[in-house]
Formats: structure tokens, C-alpha cells, sequence
């Protein structure tokens, strides 16, 4: 997961049914270089498909989250890249990791100190419960680094902030603090630093604990309703209905209630 040691890595353990991604480049605040990049991409594509899996933890190594993709490594490579370079590989690197994290149907917790910069903001947008200390900074420096947004930040930002807040944001490359964030809505929950390791660790476990089937198909759902109207989201309801009441958890969860007991899911 290392080509070199300029390059950072993308470390990766696991805790029972919960799989944690650590973000190891503290020299450069994490920013993702493009090997760290690939490995994210590698990583989300395998756990999608991984029924061992519940959860997913994505952090980072240091004082800070992620400041974004490292541009300055990316554009140093002395020749001129042929026309169409970001339309061919960007969808297959930093916007393919924000996709897959919105999208893959496991939980999936982010842990925020320090900065979260560009494409660092947008994987704790893209996340469904994001914790942040109160003095972490959320900051899209896209207009103020002289190009448009990228990787997910006009779609993200509008729907979790309003349209109002994704402006200041974007168009006036405005920093949010995690105390902000977590009031406009775009986090879950800021702590205290001294806090934020044990309540990312419970809403972990109570996610890993929860019927896995059902809570990825609920999140699709959410993802789904976003762009259809009442009566397709309900139709699509129905359908993910159909599968969640098919399987182990759904009878537990059914059992559990008429025995007047908490339930013991198992992910299946």
C-alpha cells in the first residue's frame, strides 16, 4: 500500500465486523497523493462486496483529517498532460472515492480533527455519520485556489447545508468549524477532542451491531430520494422492503419484539 514514503499510505485494520481506514501522511496533513488515492478506490470496491463486514471507520493519522488531493505532486510532473486529462482520470480516482463511500451499503463513520480540505471535506460530507472536534475546520478552497469545485462538493454541500451555506462555502471559500458544521447540518456531532475517539467507537459498534442488510438498503434509499418524487421513492421502498424482509435479521428483529428482548443481529 506504499510506493514510497513521500507517497503516504492508506493503513487498514480490522475490529470484528468493523473496518478501519487510517489516512497515514502526516507530514502533509494527510493530503492523498494518487497511490493513496488507488488504495481507497481498491479498498471501498472489496468492501462492498465483503458479507464479513458491518461498518466502515475512516480517520486520519495526526492533528488533521485530510487536506485534499495533493495537487502540487500531481501537477509537477514536468510535461504537459493531454487534453481531457481530468475528464479521463478524475472519475476513476477522487471522485470514484466519494462515490463509492456514498453509495457503498454499509455504515460508514468519519473522525475529524484538525483541517478537512477539498477533497478531504467532501469524503466527511460523503460519509453518513461524521464526528468532528469542535475546532476542526471544514474548508472547499477550490474558487480561492483559481478553479471550479470538484469531487462531489456541488452536490453534497446543497443538500446537507441549503443552497445559502453551500455558496458562502464554495463561492467564498468560507471554513466551517465542526461546532458550525454539526448546527448547519452537514456532520453528525462535534465533541471535544478528549470525547471523540469513544463516541465514534460507540455509534461503530451500534452500527456494526445493527441488521446490515437493512440499514444499506435504507441508505440507498435516502440516496435514491433525493432526486425522485414521493410516489417513486415509495415504489422504491417497496422493492428494498421486499429484500429486507427476506432475511435473518428481519425474522430476529420480529422475534426480539415479541419476546420483549433486544435483538441479536447478525448481518444477514
Amino acid at each position: 500500500m506504499r510506493d514510497d514514503a513521500d507517497a503516504g499510505a492508506v493503513r487498514l485494520t480490522r475490529d470484528d465486523a468493523v473496518l478501519h481506514i487510517t489516512l497515514d501522511r502526516p507530514s502533509r496533513r494527510n493530503s492523498l497523493s494518487r497511490t493513496m488515492i488507488g488504495t481507497l478506490v481498491d479498498t471501498l470496491t472489496e468492501a462492498a462486496s465483503d458479507d464479513s463486514l458491518r461498518a466502515i471507520h475512516l480517520t486520519g493519522v495526526g492533528k488533521d483529517f485530510c487536506a485534499g488531493s495533493d495537487w502540487v505532486a500531481t501537477n509537477s510532473g514536468g510535461g504537459k498532460p493531454r487534453p481531457g486529462n481530468l475528464l479521463r482520470r478524475v472519475p476513476h480516482q477522487a471522485n470514484r472515492v466519494v462515490e463509492l463511500l456514498a453509495t457503498i451499503q454499509l455504515p460508514v463513520v468519519c473522525t475529524v480533527r484538525g483541517w478537512a480540505v477539498g477533497l478531504g471535506c467532501n469524503l466527511a460530507l460523503a460519509a453518513d455519520f461524521t464526528v468532528a472536534t469542535p475546532e476542526a475546520n471544514l474548508w472547499e478552497p477550490f474558487i480561492d485556489r483559481g478553479f471550479s469545485p470538484d469531487s462531489g462538493a456541488t452536490w453534497l454541500l446543497p443538500r446537507l447545508a441549503g443552497v445559502a451555506r453551500a455558496k458562502r462555502m464554495l463561492l467564498l471559500g468560507e471554513k466551517v468549524t465542526g461546532a458550525d458544521a454539526a448546527d448547519w447540518g452537514l456532520i453528525h456531532q462535534a465533541v471535544p477532542q478528549d470525547e471523540i475517539a469513544g463516541v465514534a467507537e460507540d455509534l461503530m459498534h451500534r452500527l456494526a451491531a445493527g441488521p446490515t442488510v437493512a440499514i444499506g438498503l435504507a441508505k440507498r434509499s435516502i440516496h435514491y430520494g433525493m432526486h425522485a418524487t414521493l410516489p417513486q421513492s415509495m415504489d422504491h421502498e417497496l422493492s428494498d422492503l421486499e429484500l429486507a424482509c427476506r432475511t435473518s435479521d428481519f425474522k430476529e428483529g420480529l422475534a426480539a419484539f415479541r419476546d420483549r428482548r433486544a435483538p441479536g443481529f447478525t448481518g444477514r
